[in-house]
């Protein structure tokens, strides 16, 4: 008889032979097969919890999540080698309540997976969380501080990479290279050590990750955003359900131990993971067509907004121009799902839609969010194209393969690197299925948290002028790029004058799409203000017209014809400016990539 109790997996395989067809005699098995026998049931379980109802698919998480309790329960005690450590990086700038939802998830995911065990301080042992900071109140850095002391004491490792740490080890690089990763790593001087960017705390947090690698070998980084969670969504009767749903540390640890790659990057659900720059015109067909249903129907009558079979948003169903990234064009609105729980009437829910209108200006889309698709066994793969900033992960190997042109600050970074880091290392950049949950917003009340670009006042007026541009030659880098690696090759990245050419060729078919974006959006504006001119009687007075008011206002101010970021695109002189940056950037990457290379492997 084995001298490993496996109760679980016995259970599981007693009601539903059908796993296996065959009878398991588990009692005869070594600890290396034990093992091995719930790799072989972990993906029956999947299939069947995904594709259970709400009845059975909470029973079925249950047993899925003691069975990776029970595994390592049995590596441990037979003293099995071979799983990586992970060391996860959370660069936050202003973003308590993000920032405990990340932590809270990766707690979660501990406890109820029990990846790699605990050690005998009661601390998981092969999980550190490295909190890199970015804030420039001191309050949100004191919040952040504390949050990192909360969770170290419910058993998390988790370390608080301040700035002074972040300063001193940027001086600690000699003199001579610190000048050549200048624009990988920042130069802002220590008293303004703060609001880096995205890219340039990352690649900071690289370097503390080094310093907390145990072994090389057996070490993959995880590079998360703090507003997004180790949680999946599923679309439940009662309405959308989070799920800690994916062990995402097996799935990854095996497929780094069975695949020859370096990195491997994961998609996001729930929140659109872009701005709301290219989500404007899809946006508004949905509020209109909404306000015009629900116009028709009686104010005090029960709400009628709960469809359970409308077809639900694919892969970038968000974004105007899905079709430049290869996504099939979405249909032209999708139904508002009345969120509300409860008996309510139309006009709770109108007002509850009217309230949340405003979160779209910092990236919400209340009618277009993903929800998780399983499609099969985690540990398959897919060729990548596009980093996820929020949601990679590289060994000792890939951490050369950084996210650059941080100093640019321009939005669409994540998918320029991966065309480049695809044309250096092809099959080994992957994906899996392994989506992280984005949440854009952690409460309803946005004003206590930062977001790069976009500026909102008191008066409930919001100026996305700043990230617009950001997101307008982003585009023009990206695309620029992918020309570009149709006829050459990264050696002929030095090429100036070819890059400048390219360049404006690309910039100049993308100012037409945003201007034929532009008009759209302009055109649902008017049937916007056209439909509050003319609210029917029975609605006249509710206070939901207030912040619809509201938000035609800022959709005015931020994309009609005088929105100060439709201006500056429009500005020759500007994007000739532009132009110069993303040339010189381009013409730079290789010896930067060089510069960086030696720092980190040597």
């Amino acid at each position: 008889m084995s001298r490993y109790t496996t109760p679980v997996l016995r259970t599981l395989l007693d009601e539903h032979p059908s796993i296996f067809g065959e009878a398991a005699d588990l009692s005869a098995l070594p600890a290396d097969a034990l093992i091995g026998l719930y790799e072989r049931v972990f993906p029956q379980v999947e299939q069947r919890m995904w594709q259970a109802d709400d009845a059975t698919f909470e029973p079925w998480l249950t047993v899925y999540q003691a069975l990776f309790r029970e595994q390592q329960a049995l590596i441990d005690a037979s003293g099995q080698e071979g799983q990586h450590d992970f060391v996860i990086g959370i660069p936050v700038a202003g973003r308590p309540a993000h920032l405990r939802n990340c932590l809270e998830s990766i707690l979660q995911l501990c406890r109820l997976y029990a990846y790699g065990g605990q050690d005998a301080d009661g601390r998981w042992a092969r999980v550190t969380v490295i909190v890199a900071e970015d804030s420039r109140e001191p309050r949100h850095v004191a919040s952040h501080r504390a949050l990192v002391d909360e969770y170290r004491g419910k058993g998390l490792r988790v370390e608080h990479f301040d700035l002074p740490e972040q300063f001193m080890l940027l001086q600690a690089i000699p003199e001579a290279e610190r000048r050549q990763l200048g624009r990988l790593l920042t130069t802002q001087p220590a008293e303004r050590f703060y609001q880096k960017g995205q890219a340039a705390n990352r690649n900071l947090c690289y370097l503390k990750m080094l310093q907390l690698t145990r072994d090389r070998d057996r070490t993959l980084y995880y590079l998360v955003d703090s507003d997004q969670s180790f949680l999946v969504n599923r679309r439940a009767a009662a309405g959308e359900q989070s799920v800690a749903a994916l062990n995402y540390f097996h799935a990854i640890d095996r497929i780094f131990r069975g695949a020859d790659i370096h990195m491997l990057t994961g998609k996001l659900v729930g929140d659109p993971p872009v701005s709301p720059a290219v989500m404007a015109a899809n946006f508004l067909d949905d509020v209109v067509a909404f306000l015009q249903r629900i116009a028709a129907c009686d104010p005090a009558a029960a709400c009628s907004f709960h469809p359970q079979d409308a077809p639900l948003p694919g892969d970038a169903a968000y974004h105007d121009m899905a079709k430049l990234f290869g996504f099939d064009a979405a249909p032209r609105h999708f139904d508002y799902r009345c969120p509300l729980e409860g008996a309510h009437d139309h006009s709770a829910c109108l007002a509850g839609f009217a309230d949340r209108l405003h979160a779209f200006f910092f990236g919400e889309h209340l009618t277009r969010r993903t929800v998780f698709r399983y499609a099969g066994p985690f540990t398959e793969l897919a060729p990548a194209r596009t980093i996820y900033p929020g949601n990679y992960i590289v060994d000792f190997e890939g951490l050369k393969y950084i996210i650059p042109f941080g100093h640019l600050r321009l939005r669409m970074s994540g998918p320029t690197a991966g065309r480049l880091i695809q044309a250096e290392i092809g099959a080994r950049f992957a994906s899996a299925n392994l989506p992280m949950l984005h949440r854009r917003t952690a409460a309803d009340d946005v004003q206590d948290e930062f977001r790069p670009g976009v500026e909102h006042r008191d008066d409930a007026a919001v100026d996305i002028a700043d990230e617009f541009e950001r997101q307008f030659f982003g585009d023009v880098m990206l695309f620029t790029v992918v020309e570009w690696l149709k006829h050459h090759d990264l050696a002929q990245l030095d090429d100036g004058a070819q890059l400048g050419e390219a360049v404006l060729q690309v910039e100049t078919g993308l100012l037409e799409m945003y201007a034929s974006k532009h008009r759209a959006v302009n055109a649902r504006l008017a049937e916007l203000e056209r439909w509050l001119a003319g609210v029917p009687p029975v609605w006249r007075g509710t206070p939901a017209l207030q912040p619809l008011a509201r938000f035609l206002r800022n959709m005015k101010a931020n994309f009609g014809d005088n929105a100060p970021a439709w201006r500056l695109i429009q500005s020759a002189a500007h994007r000739e400016e532009r132009r110069r940056q993303i040339v010189d950037a381009l013409t730079h990457y290789r010896g930067e990539r060089a510069a960086w290379d030696r720092l980190v492997t040597r």
